[in-house]
């Protein structure tokens, strides 16, 4: 153990403490001269860098974690920071996030044993058309007290998937096309909180208009919370007549099917290791996450539920143009009479402290 290393690191996270402790009691006129005169020095300092005066300065491990810290304080950190780029930051959380469940995670599950894989593979062996979730299914009715998960099973089962063929292809993608404006799309993405807390968003679009239907967080999602954020997205019997889903354990659930068949919404399951014939939620969670958990890190569930709503609301649905839909917004934007350059006048609308700017013409 390198006990000079350690030091060093307690060194540094007692320094800043320190004087983040000694400016509490500061008045803000002194506080104001002294940001002055260190953003002169830091100016300075980073012109000698710029110009090769000076080497670059090192970054300790302290400085790195007191900088997410603050960058979840003051939401206009991106402008005043000098020393790296905003992107780094959000790195530095990242990579910190990774290693933290790396570390919790570095023994893996327990492992089944030799007898339990035998008879998986004897069941399969006698049954070669069961799935994984059909040999658990069999096992669960057996009474079998410890089963193992279907994805378990299925690391013990020979491979037999194939590619999909163009056939099964085309016939998939044109089932969309044709049943768009009556289909649903839904999925789930995780997020990371800044404490390393992961939250589950559930996202559901409509394949038509690509408008977000409904949205929502938890920390533990079950068949009956799921069950709960589709009556909040069908009110006033406002439906779907196909759902697209994969096969999540909680879109599988015997709660959720019972209410998709008593809501008279018909289930479309995707196929085992299939994101492609759930196009529009794969591509959605995609764009949030470029568009906006890449540059945000929320520190709990409801931070990221305003996150969340201020970003869907107030620039998704109602502003942001879509190539699938020849450029027009999921929910119609005012109709504003031709202009031309000359002659346009914008007024801006920051949305999430200006990370996206939405745009009204003034006559």
């Amino acid at each position: 153990m390198d006990y000079q290393a350690i030091w060093k690191y307690v060194k540094d996270w007692l320094s800043y403490l320190l004087r983040l402790f000694t400016n509490l009691f500061k008045t803000k006129k002194k506080l104001q001269h002294e940001n002055i005169i260190l953003y002169l020095q830091l100016a300075l300092f980073i012109h000698e860098v710029e110009t090769g005066k000076r080497p670059k300065p090192k970054i300790t491990p302290a400085f790195r974690q007191i900088m997410v810290l603050h960058a979840k304080r003051y939401s206009d950190w991106k402008s005043i920071i000098k020393v790296c780029q905003p992107a780094t930051v959000i790195g530095w959380f990242n990579n910190k996030f990774s290693l933290y469940w790396f570390k919790k995670s570095k023994k893996g599950r327990p492992s089944i044993s030799p007898k339990t894989i035998a008879l998986i593979k004897r069941i399969h062996r006698d049954n070669p058309l069961f799935s994984p979730e059909k040999i658990h299914d069999q096992l669960v009715l057996l009474n079998v007290t410890d089963a193992p998960a279907p994805n378990t099973i299925a690391k013990y089962l020979p491979s037999t998937g194939k590619p999909p063929s163009e056939k099964q292809i085309q016939t998939w993608l044109t089932f969309l096309r044709n049943h768009a404006p009556d289909t649903w799309g839904m999925d789930f993405l995780t997020v990371p909180t800044l404490f390393f807390k992961v939250l589950y968003v559930l996202v559901i679009i409509n394949h038509d208009t690509r408008e977000i239907i409904h949205f929502a967080v938890t920390a533990n999602p079950n068949a009956f919370w799921l069950v709960q954020q589709l009556r909040n997205a069908t009110p006033y019997d406002h439906k779907p007549k196909y759902l697209v889903h994969d096969n999540d354990a909680v879109f599988t659930s015997s709660v959720f099917k019972n209410f998709l068949a008593g809501s008279g919404i018909k289930s479309k399951r995707t196929a085992i290791k299939a994101p492609w014939q759930n196009p529009y939620a794969e591509r959605v969670i995609g764009t949030l996450r470029r568009e906006l958990l890449d540059y945000m890190i929320p520190v709990n569930e409801r931070h990221l539920e305003h996150l969340l709503g201020e970003y869907v609301h107030k620039y998704y649905n109602t502003h942001r143009a879509h190539q699938g839909i020849d450029g027009r917004t999921p929910i119609p934007s005012p109709e504003y009479p031709q202009t031309t350059m000359a002659e346009t006048t914008l007024v801006a609308k920051p949305v999430l402290g200006g990370l996206y700017h939405t745009y009204e013409k003034v006559a």
